[in-house]
């Protein structure tokens, strides 16, 4: 049996709800949080009994976790540096927004282990931030990063959101060549997704939302994977690049299909077996995690055809995408057995490259990723006597 050797913990406070944003974040109120932090330690307690944990990542996400007083952080780290052996993390990741952190809470971050920051920046244009609903300037992307490198924080990701509405191909690349005078060593960079109970899909079903032609939606992404390279920060991922060395190591949980334990409102866990998702609304949440330490709202059984389809669709997201062997130790059969059809068929269409030891998505797969993925549902339910 795999051991599960990754955690994630959502904070879900935010002092500002951006308007692309669908994940499960509330405006941050002090004592609401302060509740918050104490239901968060009684199911972690729960899950997990006893202290120094050992563990390969640990992802702080939200919401904005920075959002935070420097008490309640000091809280949150004080509990997490007990239930957890911080010296057998390989990386600490944690979320900050631009302009939502000062010298205190940056030397805060570093005293209590966190290793990586990734922080929102989403595009370097004040006006478009504006119309993201985001609270934070080009000016507070230059003092975050200024701050973040007073304190020696050498493992820094920047997001950006490209295809956002009215946004311009020379637009993006000025934005994208701003970001990349920093010279950090991680970049993640998405086309904006108009998500269902977000202000943008309010304003997209009233046809008050005018994103860029499709044409310059893939012109975007291909000035991306250019400029990239042409900095020697290399993709790994279909939505992320980086410094050899610097590859998000809690990400690469989930596109490698690993296990990972999930706590706090709305986070998924993904366990041997099954997947666990916790109750989202924040009073159910906390109601539920003091009652007994196990606040979720449902669990899924993952069986053998789910998790080989899962390895399919998030591994050709790497773009050194499936390796053959370590499917066939997984699942105790060969991938060209199982996929022969599909394999073939793809590989006529020029979406896969297949050599002895991979199979990876083309550039053409990676503009048609859905149309790849969906080859690799199956059309029976496998079990392990009988596809091994």
């Amino acid at each position: 049996m795999e051991s599960i050797q990754s955690v994630y913990i959502h904070i879900p406070f935010c002092r500002q709800i951006c308007h692309y944003c669908d994940f499960v974040k509330f405006f941050y109120n002090e004592e609401l949080a302060t509740e918050y932090l104490e239901a968060l330690f009684q199911e972690i307690d729960t899950v997990l009994p006893g202290d120094k944990h050992k563990m390969r990542t640990m992802y702080i996400g939200g919401g904005t976790p920075t959002a935070l007083t420097m008490k309640q952080l000091h809280t949150l780290f004080r509990f997490l540096n007990k239930k957890f052996d911080f010296s057998s993390f390989e990386e600490v990741s944690i979320e900050i927004n631009p302009g939502d952190i000062d010298a205190d809470k940056t030397k805060l971050l570093k005293d209590y282990g966190i290793t990586r920051i990734s922080f929102g920046v989403q595009v370097m244009d004040d006006r478009m931030l504006e119309q993201l609903g985001r609270v934070h300037r080009v000016k507070d992307v230059y003092d975050t990063v200024h701050l973040l490198k007073q304190r020696d924080f050498a493992n820094v990701s920047l997001d950006l959101i490209y295809a956002l509405p009215n946004q311009t191909v020379e637009q993006f690349q000025a934005s994208l060549d701003e970001a990349l005078s920093f010279g950090l060593p991680h970049y993640s960079t998405y086309a904006l997704q108009i998500e269902p109970k977000t202000i943008f899909y309010q304003k997209h079903k009233k046809g008050q939302l005018h994103r860029p032609p499709e044409d310059d939606e893939v012109m975007m992404y291909e000035i991306l994977k250019r400029t990239m390279k042409s900095k020697g920060i290399h993709q790994y991922e279909v939505s992320n690049f980086s410094l050899p060395g610097f590859e998000s190591k809690h990400n690469l949980t989930y596109w490698n299909n690993d296990y990972y334990y999930g706590f706090g409102a709305g986070a998924h866990g993904y366990l041997p077996g099954k997947r666990v998702t916790n109750i989202r609304p924040l009073p159910a949440y906390v109601k539920k995690a003091f009652a007994d330490g196990k606040p979720i709202l449902q669990v899924d059984k993952v069986s053998i055809k789910e998790r080989i389809e899962e390895e399919m669709f998030l591994g050709l997201r790497k773009i050194n995408g499936i390796d053959k062997k370590h499917f066939q130790e997984r699942f105790g059969i060969e991938i060209e057995r199982l996929y022969k059809k599909e394999l073939e068929n793809l590989l006529n269409n020029g979406l896969i490259y297949e050599d002895v030891q991979s199979i990876r998505l083309t550039e053409q797969g990676m503009l048609l990723g859905n149309r790849v993925f969906e080859k690799f549902l199956l059309d029976r339910d496998p079990t392990i006597e009988t596809i091994s």
